[in-house]
């Protein structure tokens, strides 16, 4: 079992139940907040960062020869019975590990992000925002990220079934 230690310094054995209490008395185990479950940075072999672990997890691949520690926090260590180790805020596996791109699916919610909630006609930033093809279904426009863009109401009524170019827009 491995225990966070800070600052919890030498105890003496024949001292008085008193100062030993005192002792552990900075040793920061809450049920609030529990240091083995602080975060930390995994990077791949090639620093790119991959994902933000718990500081358990982290020292299980330290442990099991997985990573290495790039960054500590300074002053804190992590101590078992056999041994001691400083406290990781980011680790770099090993091995480089391949994850491919994750593919952003076509949403009416992502295309509201990816145009930052405003009308892309007219620039005006209002609630009742409406998705828009700019080449419309009728004349052979497909549900694609280049093809659909936010509009407000008015126009979008404005633009109608019409390409943008023909009616000025």
């Amino acid at each position: 079992m491995i225990k966070y230690l800070a600052n919890a310094g030498s105890i003496d054995h024949d001292s008085t139940k008193q100062r030993s209490s005192n002792a552990f008395s900075s040793i920061v185990f809450h049920e609030r907040f529990n240091p083995l479950q602080g975060r930390v940075l995994v990077l791949n072999q090639s620093y790119e960062p991959m994902m933000v672990c718990n500081v358990q997890r982290a020292v299980i691949l330290l442990y099991l020869g997985k990573a290495e520690v790039v960054a500590t926090c300074d002053g804190q260590m992590i101590r078992s019975v056999n041994s001691s180790m400083p406290f990781p805020s980011i680790v770099r596996l090993a091995r480089f590990v391949h994850r491919p791109w994750k593919k952003i699916i076509l949403s009416r919610k992502n295309i509201l992000r990816r145009d930052n909630y405003q009308c892309q006609y007219c620039g005006k930033r209002t609630t009742d925002l409406t998705i828009d093809h700019v080449i419309p279904k009728a004349m052979g426009g497909k549900d694609t990220w280049e093809n659909l863009v936010t509009a407000c109401t008015k126009c979008n009524n404005k633009k109608g079934n019409h390409n943008p170019d023909d009616i000025g827009m």
